[in-house]
């Protein structure tokens, strides 16, 4: 399959998993879920083991192939399950698909990587890997603050000469920050709108 090919396809998911995330907020909040906890917490049945581990394989996928907006499903696991599991449930299923785009990058190398991000997110960091010292403080930071396309660098990452074991561990260490300001900045400007809205 061509690289042009499996843009178009990543992209036609991406329009379509963005489209279906508008419309079922949008059907929610008419529902009235975001106003009772309850309610939302009910999305996801009862079974205390089975919501989770769906969640967390969402999480999981989003990151592999961008079928939602990852903040938007951080918000969602926030809201859902609380905040200190929803944090848990977020940051296992973000960690674990960050380490499997790793692979996936270094296994498959720049045709596979060009398959699911842009020319110019490509070009734009490609200089990165110039220094590997650079590039892992860089990366670091990245991951650290949600500033950069925390995916693509993942994916990018893949071609450098980092460990598997370097790159879960800056994974580990620097992602629950950005998984923090990510689900609050989502949760508060949702409430924001649903407000300014009307709903």
């Amino acid at each position: 399959m061509s690289i042009a090919l499996s843009r178009k396809i990543i992209n036609a998911i991406s329009i379509v998993g963005i489209l279906a995330t508008i419309a079922v907020t949008i059907y929610f909040i008419k529902l009235g879920v975001f106003k009772d906890i309850n309610a939302l917490r009910g999305l996801v049945g009862d079974s205390v083991i089975l919501g989770p581990m769906i969640f967390i394989l969402i999480q999981i996928i989003q990151v592999v192939i961008p079928i939602i907006p990852g903040g938007i499903s951080c918000a969602a696991g926030v809201l859902i399950f609380g905040p200190f599991a929803g944090f848990i449930y977020n940051y296992v299923g973000i960690a674990i698909g960050s380490v499997i785009i790793f692979l996936l990058g270094r296994n498959y190398g720049k045709p596979f990587i060009l398959s699911l991000i842009s020319d110019k997110t490509y070009n734009k960091y490609i200089g990165w890997l110039d220094n590997e010292r650079r590039f892992e403080r860089l990366f670091t930071l990245a991951i650290l603050f949600p500033v950069a396309p925390d995916d693509a660098l993942c994916l990018m990452a893949g071609l450098t000469k980092m460990s598997v074991k370097k790159f879960t561990l800056i994974i580990i260490l620097a992602k629950p920050a950005s998984i923090f300001l990510y689900s609050l900045a989502l949760i508060y400007g949702g409430s924001f709108l649903s407000g300014l809205l009307g709903f």
